[in-house]
């Protein structure tokens, strides 16, 4: 059985709510859980207590058990110091989109007529 441990959305729309939950990862997203292992709530502010509220004891087992956390869950593992910070890359985040670099070269191109009519 490939254990996960997620979140599972609740609440209405436009107000979400989630549950972190370990689950079989063939199971639907809101669907079937085997444990609800805490809460995550990202209404609240990021320095408020009761964002982010876990039962870790049972967290570990699951862990120990050989369930993967989902990026969002590790991430709030991370934070709370039960497993170590992984190093993310994602290098194409930092890069202009096609519209942004069309506009740059346009600006190029003027500047550089600019240049050659004040040159003469």
């Amino acid at each position: 059985m490939a254990m996960k441990i997620r979140l599972a959305r609740g609440g209405s729309k436009k107000r979400p709510h989630y549950a972190i939950v370990a689950a079989d990862s063939r199971y639907a997203r809101d669907g079937r859980f085997l444990e609800k292992l805490g809460t995550y709530d990202p209404l609240l502010p990021k320095d408020n207590e009761n964002r982010v509220k876990m039962d870790l004891e049972r967290v570990k087992y699951w862990l120990g058990e050989g369930a993967q956390a989902t990026d969002r869950v590790s991430r709030f593992l991370e934070a709370a110091g039960v497993v170590e910070k992984k190093a993310r890359s994602n290098p194409k985040q930092g890069e202009p989109g096609k519209a942004a670099v069309a506009r740059a070269k346009e600006r190029a191109d003027k500047a550089a007529a600019a240049e050659g009519t004040a040159a003469e």
